[in-house]
């Protein structure tokens, strides 16, 4: 049996980067064209994203239809958010992503989409103000936590929980200070939260106090006055 050719679909750079040393996914581009291309998004990104000092970045699922009470959780926060003279950067694509950006712009705030480029699932959503694309996860990943005071996190897959549990990591490394998160979802994340505490607390994996990082808060109004309180911390108040 013949292996399938993985050049016969185009590669994301992502993949292609990735697998670059490997003989299947080997292209024409050179390290050095490689890191000249991220250093050129990553310009791009820094210049377009310079004005943004107060900033919520929201994440959550692109599953999740228009209308769901999680859909229209996060459309209530971002709005409220924007209300009180916070930008709204989401990943720009669908579900949680359109209801973040949508609750900006319904509130007149600066509505910013981090798109990806991804073989499915990303097709940017209509509410976007300023929208960029990406070609590599750890680009935007930058530009997520550099442009932002604190993030809400809504339900998602493991897209969510990588941006969740690295934005937890920054802050124990102590990369990033007074950077509130908060898990927002109508009791969504209870269990997660009980099994570090029971499992990876008890087995002396984690602090309780690096648990205590996870705000669970189910109102609006109380997720936006946790982030006031994270931005007054870090003397970024909108």
């Amino acid at each position: 049996m013949v292996p399938p050719d993985p050049r016969a679909t185009p590669l994301t750079a992502d993949e292609e980067l990735l697998g670059a040393e490997s003989r299947a996914l080997v292209t024409e581009l050179t390290d050095a064209e490689r890191i000249a291309g991220i250093n050129g998004e990553l310009a791009v990104a820094w210049r377009e994203l310079a004005g943004i000092h107060s900033g919520i970045s929201i994440f959550g699922s692109a599953r999740v239809p228009e209308g769901s009470p999680v859909y229209e959780q996060a459309r209530t926060t971002a709005r409220l958010l924007g209300e009180a003279g916070f930008a709204i950067i989401t990943g720009g694509g669908p579900g949680i992503m359109e209801a973040g950006t949508r609750g900006a712009q319904e509130a007149g705030a600066l509505s910013v989409g981090l798109n990806i480029e991804l073989p499915h699932e990303q097709h940017p959503n209509p509410y976007q103000d300023l929208a960029l694309t990406f070609q590599h996860f750890f680009a935007r990943k930058v530009c997520f936590v550099r442009y932002a005071i604190g993030f809400v996190v809504f339900p998602g897959g493991y897209g969510t929980l990588d941006e969740l549990f690295e934005a937890l990591n920054l802050i124990i490394t102590e990369k990033v200070r007074d950077f509130p998160v908060v898990l927002a979802g109508d009791g969504h994340w209870d269990g997660l939260v009980a099994w570090l505490r029971e499992r990876v607390v008890a087995e002396g994996m984690l602090r309780p106090s690096e648990v205590d990082l996870l705000h669970v808060c189910e109102d609006p109004h109380e997720i936006v006055r946790l982030l006031a309180l994270g931005a007054r911390a870090q003397g970024r108040l909108p």
